[in-house]
C-alpha cells in the first residue's frame, strides 16, 4: 500500500522483515494465535517470525488491491501494535475478508477499530463493494471490533476454513461517515 494509511494515532504500512521482534509479540502470543482463522499455531521463535514476514513481504507486490497484509504502528512512539489483512475467503471465489490482530498489551485502546475502519475505507476506494470478517463464536473482542467498524452480523457458517464461525459484513453504505472516505 503506497502511500501508507495514516489515522489520528496510527500508521498502517507494509510489513518488513525487520519487524520480526515486534511481530513475534503478536503472532507468537498464544492468546492471539488461539483466535486466528484459519486455525494457526503461534509463531514459535524469532527465526520463524522472520520467515513468515519474508513470505508476506515477497507476496505483497503481487497481490491485487485491496488484498494484502499490513503492520499497524503507533505514531506517538513508533511501536508496532498489530497487523491487518485483507484476503479471499475460502473457497476463494469472491468473498473478501478483513482481519486484525493486536499484541495483547495493545488491547482495549481502540487500535483495531481505528486501523480496521481506515483499511475498510481504503478497500472501498479500490472498488470493493463489501468486506467480511469472521470470528470464532466466543471471540467477543473480534465481534465487538467488527461492530464498532460498522459491520453487521449476518450469521454463522462452516463455509470458511472448515470451522464454525460468526460472519460480519460491511458495505460502503454501512460506513458511519462516508464523507471522509
Amino acid at each position: 500500500m503506497q502511500p501508507a494509511l495514516r489515522t489520528d494515532r496510527l500508521l498502517v504500512r507494509d510489513w518488513a522483515v525487520s519487524d520480526a521482534r515486534e511481530a513475534l509479540a503478536i503472532y507468537g502470543a498464544e492468546e492471539v494465535a488461539h483466535w486466528l482463522t484459519p486455525d494457526m499455531h503461534r509463531v514459535g521463535d524469532l527465526a520463524a517470525m522472520r520467515h513468515v514476514l519474508q513470505a508476506w513481504e515477497e507476496a505483497q507486490p503481487g497481490l491485487v488491491p485491496p488484498s494484502g497484509r499490513w503492520a499497524i504502528e503507533r505514531l506517538e512512539d513508533g511501536q508496532l501494535v498489530g497487523g491487518l489483512v485483507i484476503r479471499m475467503l475460502p473457497p476463494y471465489e469472491e468473498d473478501l475478508e478483513i482481519g486484525w490482530q493486536l499484541r495483547p498489551g495493545a488491547w482495549g485502546h481502540g487500535y483495531a477499530t481505528e486501523a480496521g475502519a481506515a483499511l475498510t475505507r481504503w478497500a472501498f476506494r479500490q472498488g470493493v463493494d463489501e468486506l467480511f470478517a469472521v470470528a470464532r463464536p466466543n471471540n467477543h473482542k473480534a465481534a465487538a471490533t467488527a461492530r464498532r467498524i460498522g459491520m453487521e452480523w449476518v450469521g454463522e457458517t462452516s463455509k470458511y476454513y472448515e470451522m464454525r464461525l460468526n460472519v460480519y459484513r460491511i458495505r460502503p453504505s454501512d460506513l458511519p461517515d462516508t464523507t471522509h472516505a
